[in-house]
């Protein structure tokens, strides 16, 4: 080869290759992260695989869980053919059993037996002269059944003789030389030469199924003792799990657990001078009793969480808790680790601040140290600790303030050992910034659901979520309110507000939460106008909640979430699917399953206050439906059967009776006559 076709070729590919790959998906940022899925779910991939002239192509998916650096131990490649779906484009998949990561790429060459098939078959038909095609055909063949497996070669052997066997009428070569069996037998041993590869392999992460289907109820353990006057204990916790399980929750969320700093603790309603008997906010982590691996004393011991985890398990509940990497200033590591910390021109600590806003009670910690990896050990050592304690989700405050390297180490060194971990990242910031920290390895993200409140807003923002390639890597959880968020529309829309809200983020999003009891009882004055934040916020004082009261939403949000496990089109948001409706004051979606066994349409009435009606114009055929069909529709909520027909179909929303149709569509009515029998 002289120096100039070796210039032309790239190092790592042989002169010889002429498939090209290009244009696979899924993958993120040319390979630099995983994809995500979970247990159970299948990975389908494309990519354009062409080649110059026109011999047939020979298309590959190769996958296998991905090697375990540790041990050194690796999985073979396993392989599923790609089929062409239109042009160059093919396609291919494959399933994930396993928690961890997989890996996958694309293999292609030029299938000289099936370009030989195809044009002998093309000569034969023209009455042309074959015997030197069979003939090359048993070459082909020979050349496999070196690369066949034992228990074929003499079949193929056997095939190879016959071919060029000229004692054989030439149609019943031809026939023998087209026949399905050999084809079958020749794509397992084919010899594969000068394949072109995808460079190094992509990566999906599988987590568990509550990564992708989960409801979650945040509470404040310090509230939940019933008298407005004695702080709450894990116990207290224990006696509410059965009324949060009897709502459908499944993960339980705890905002921090620490000992509450003292020096410049906040008071009530953020007052920056608190009162003898203010108890701070949690979020002020540390004190001389400990820091983030130890309990406030009077929410009870270690022995007590660890029980809490269990009855929690029974009530078919998780214990997700709250990481917030920030000292309160009495923290223990203040004094043992300053290094740790950003330091003022006097040697005093810097406190956190967002200009104007000053957190006087709380150190950032410092990711530009010189100690950083000390620094980083022990924050992933805090993780260990409550793994150690039965914890596998995890809700952590802030991370877009954090290092991204340190995520991507921490949360990688974390799944790698406990591929069961959940991380949800409470980072209301810059799009890009919430990107990468879900493409950095955090399993659920925060979203701008709460501030999305129109028509418009709602389909933009949604449709960006799972119809774009964000949603390979970046699993939404909707909250309709948090501590720290309650909108404008829940403080002025009354009950049936937060009744359209939960019914919006318990079916727009497989994952979503509510901040409670809060929620459920319609708690909706603000601080002040224009204020966001609760009047008497929980975050710092204690608060007494009357689950009983007639008006709470509990039994609504139960019901809710009943549908959402009953219908497994709600498990995900792949199928999520706008459809018109004439009203922009109602929207209207579905989700479905690949089967169409299951098909939940949506319409929701955005006016709190009165009632709406409006058109829907159905695209029927993504529910396999013609355009004359008669069809049943039960509503989930109120239990109220209908017969509709055809596309358009009317609707109309009372907000005070309920402001959402949640509807099962059942395919199989042609007639009404047939209404009950397929209800």
């Amino acid at each position: 080869m002289t120096r100039q076709h070796e210039a032309a070729l790239d190092s790592s590919r042989e002169g010889r290759q002429r498939v090209v790959i290009e244009s696979v998906e899924p993958q993120i940022d040319c390979g630099d992260f995983p994809i995500k899925r979970t247990g159970g779910e299948t990975v389908v991939v494309e990519a354009d695989v062409f080649a110059d002239g026109h011999d047939a192509i020979d298309c590959r998916l190769v996958f296998r869980p991905a090697p375990d650096g540790a041990s050194g131990k690796e999985d073979p490649w396993q392989e599923t053919p790609m089929a062409p779906v239109g042009g160059d484009r093919w396609r291919g998949s494959f399933r994930v059993d396993r928690l961890g990561q997989y890996e996958y790429g694309v293999v292609a060459w030029i299938d000289r037996f099936a370009s030989w098939r195809r044009d002998l078959k093309k000569r034969f038909d023209a009455g042309q002269e074959v015997d030197t095609e069979l003939e090359i055909g048993d070459a082909l063949i020979r050349e496999a059944v070196d690369h066949a497996a034992q228990s074929d070669t003499a079949w193929l052997a056997g095939r190879a003789a016959k071919l060029k066997d000229r004692a054989h009428d030439v149609g019943e070569r031809v026939a023998l030389a087209l026949d399905g069996e050999l084809s079958g037998y020749m794509q397992k041993a084919s010899p594969r030469r000068f394949a072109t590869r995808t460079g190094r392999p992509l990566r999906v992460i599988v987590d568990p199924e509550r990564a992708r289907f989960s409801a979650w109820y945040e509470l404040f353990p310090r509230s939940c003792s019933g008298d407005p006057q004695r702080h709450g204990t894990f116990g207290d916790i224990m006696r509410h799990l059965p009324y949060i399980g009897e709502m459908g929750f499944d993960v339980l969320y705890l905002p921090p657990i620490h000992p509450i700093g003292h020096t410049h603790r906040k008071g009530r309603n953020n007052a920056p001078v608190a009162q003898p008997d203010d108890i701070g906010s949690p979020w002020a982590i540390g004190n001389a009793q400990g820091g983030h691996k130890s309990i406030h004393p009077s929410l009870g011991t270690d022995a007590d969480f660890r029980e809490l985890v269990q009855a929690a398990a029974r009530q078919g509940l998780k214990v997700a808790l709250d990481i917030a990497f920030q000292c309160s200033p009495d923290h223990p590591y203040v004094a043992q680790h300053p290094e740790w910390f950003r330091h003022r021109p006097d040697g005093t600590i810097r406190h956190a601040e967002n200009p104007p806003k000053r957190y006087e009670d709380i150190f950032p910690f410092d990711f530009e140290s010189e100690a950083w990896p000390s620094l980083w050990d022990e924050l992933k050592s805090i993780f260990e600790h409550w793994i150690r304690r039965g914890v596998t989700i995890f809700r952590v405050d802030n991370p877009h303030t954090k290092s991204f390297a340190f995520w991507q180490w921490c949360i990688g060194e974390l799944k790698r050992d406990h591929p069961e971990l959940i991380f949800l990242s409470e980072a209301f910031t810059r799009p890009s910034v919430m990107r990468r920290l879900a493409k950095l390895g955090f399993t659920q993200s925060y979203t701008y659901f709460a501030w999305k409140n129109t028509k418009h807003e709602l389909e933009a923002y949604f449709t960006e979520l799972t119809r774009t390639p964000t949603s390979e890597y970046l699993r939404p959880n909707v909250w309709p309110n948090t501590p720290d968020i309650l909108n404008e529309y829940l403080q002025h829309g009354g009950r049936s507000a937060f009744m359209a809200r939960v019914a919006l983020a318990g079916t727009l999003s497989a994952n979503y939460g509510i901040y409670g009891p809060a929620f459920e009882l319609v708690e909706h004055l603000a601080h002040q106008p224009g204020s966001e934040e609760y009047l008497d916020s929980e975050k710092y004082q204690l608060r007494h909640w009357d689950l009983d009261h007639p008006d709470t939403l509990a039994p609504f949000i139960a019901r809710i979430n009943h549908i959402r496990r009953d219908n497994p089109a709600l498990h995900g948001n792949d199928s999520l699917h706008f459809h018109r409706i004439d009203n922009d004051l109602l929207i209207a979606y579905s989700k479905y399953t690949p089967d169409l066994e299951n098909i939940v349409l949506v319409v929701v009435n955005l006016d709190p206050r009165h009632v709406q009606s409006g058109w829907i114009t159905l695209d029927l055929g993504r529910f396999g439906l013609d355009e004359g069909t008669t069809y049943a529709v039960h509503d989930l909520v109120t239990n109220a059967h209908h017969v509709w027909h055809g596309r358009r179909n009317f609707v109309q929303l009372d907000p005070h009776a309920s402001p959402a149709h949640i509807l099962r569509i059942r395919r199989r009515v042609r007639t009404e006559q047939d209404f009950e029998y397929f209800l």
